[in-house]
């Protein structure tokens, strides 16, 4: 048990009384070479309904090395056995080792790939359990902290954090929330991702902006809502804060309007920003694409402009540079953790580049996420042949930034960082 050695009494009494193994009584069991094996066991088990599900298992072992020597026990402490219940889909490849299912790795990248399309937590889970789609539970019933689980777990991206919690008592079995008693490490590229580095990026910082919607002349904090495709994406041109959807009845006459926030609750002496019918605003958004898409060589001018732009502000040998001064000092750390040397300046100094890495990271993310825009904003004016005539939700999740609602327009920007206005 970490670094303390048990006595063969110790070992024999732990065996005994709190796994009731002895020579007496002897459990049905199975002898494997790694430990990956025993995770197929316990499939078995699960299937002919021997064993059920949550179960806990003890592992009790012994290596020179701590297990970093045997591929498949690192695999399970720094892959495996840290992602959640329900995000756990593995299967075998031709030497035994683990690997992921590649069928369940297409969910992943469709929760992701929603999700950056403007789609709720509720949405996706919706949209799985209608496919019928199950969890890797095998629930049918998607809970949104499952979708969000799924979004902020850096193993789909091949990284790996260690030792999120640690045991306190081996014989209680006993783990707590590892909040700085014990070293982490992070270890980048440690596995196969699923989910391409930038892309994970991009939810991170979209998640980010989500969970702090302000708008205003206040800044005040709105929530955001995905409900329908217009829902957080129009403002207001004269206070700068959102538009809501509303279903109106002036004087019995009814009608679906959005209506500036802060005229809604505070009056016309806060703002006066005009009311809009939903169908007018919703026309707008069909005319602004079809002025897109009637005007493509300048569009295609304009998307040409906006990629040089991306490149020009690249900088990928920020991050180079850090990546090798974090190795550098991480060998330090390790080499002074292992002579019992005081290793905190070392530590701080891997957390504050790591916070530089983190933002870099963030910012080439959002320049990928842009050329990645550009580059379906460019497939949408080749393909699209023929007028838009109709409305379309999905269309506008995938095409349409934000929208500004003026006294005379509506300024409608598309994610590729073009715009086009359509009057009132």
């Amino acid at each position: 048990y970490g670094d303390t050695v048990w006595s063969e009494e110790r070992v024999r009494n732990f065996l005994e009384n709190n796994l009731g193994l002895s020579k007496k009584n002897k459990i049905p069991g199975r002898v494997v070479v790694g430990h990956n094996e025993s995770l197929f066991f316990w499939e078995e088990l699960l299937e002919q309904g021997k064993l059920t599900d949550p179960f806990e298992v003890v592992h009790v072992d012994s290596h020179a090395d701590l297990g970093l020597g045997c591929s498949s026990s690192y695999f399970l402490q720094s892959a495996f056995l840290t992602l959640p219940v329900e995000t756990r889909r593995y299967t075998k490849d031709e030497n035994g080792h683990l690997i992921i299912e590649p069928s369940e790795a297409e969910i992943v990248k469709r929760i992701y790939l929603e999700y950056l399309q403007g789609a709720s937590l509720k949405q996706i889970g919706e949209g799985l359990e209608a496919d019928g789609i199950l969890t890797a539970a095998g629930k049918a019933k998607w809970r949104p902290e499952t979708i969000k689980k799924i979004l902020r777990n850096e193993k789909y991206i091949g990284d790996a954090l260690l030792q999120k919690t640690y045991t306190v008592d081996v014989l209680t079995k006993k783990r707590v929330q590892n909040n700085g008693i014990v070293p982490q490490y992070y270890v980048e590229n440690d596995h196969e991702p699923i989910i391409p580095r930038d892309l994970y990026m991009q939810v991170q910082e979209e998640m980010l902006r989500r969970a702090n919607l302000h708008s205003g002349e206040k800044r005040k904090k709105r929530v955001y809502s995905s409900k329908y495709a217009l829902s957080s994406i129009v403002y207001c041109s004269k206070c700068g804060d959102i538009y809501r959807r509303i279903a109106w009845n002036n004087r019995g006459k009814h009608s679906i309007v959005w209506r500036c926030v802060s005229r809604v609750e505070h009056g016309p002496s806060c703002c006066d920003a005009p009311t809009v019918k939903e169908t007018e605003l919703q026309n707008a958004v069909v005319t602004a694409i079809n002025k897109a898409l009637g005007g493509k060589d300048d569009m295609l001018v304009a998307l040409e402009e906006n990629i040089a732009m991306v490149f020009a502000l690249e900088d990928e040998g920020s991050i180079e540079s850090i990546n090798v001064r974090l190795e550098e000092l991480q060998k330090e750390l390790l080499k002074r953790a292992n002579t019992k040397q005081d290793y905190n300046d070392i530590a701080d100094e891997i957390d504050r580049l790591r916070e530089m890495k983190q933002n870099a990271m963030v910012e080439n993310a959002g320049r990928e996420g842009l050329k990645q825009r550009i580059a379906e904003m460019k497939q949408f004016l080749a393909e699209q042949t023929e007028r838009i005539e109709e409305y379309d939700e999905s269309l506008v999740r995938r095409m349409v930034e934000r929208i500004t609602v003026y006294e005379d327009k509506f300024t409608v920007e598309f994610k590729s960082g073009t715009s086009v206005d359509v009057d009132r």
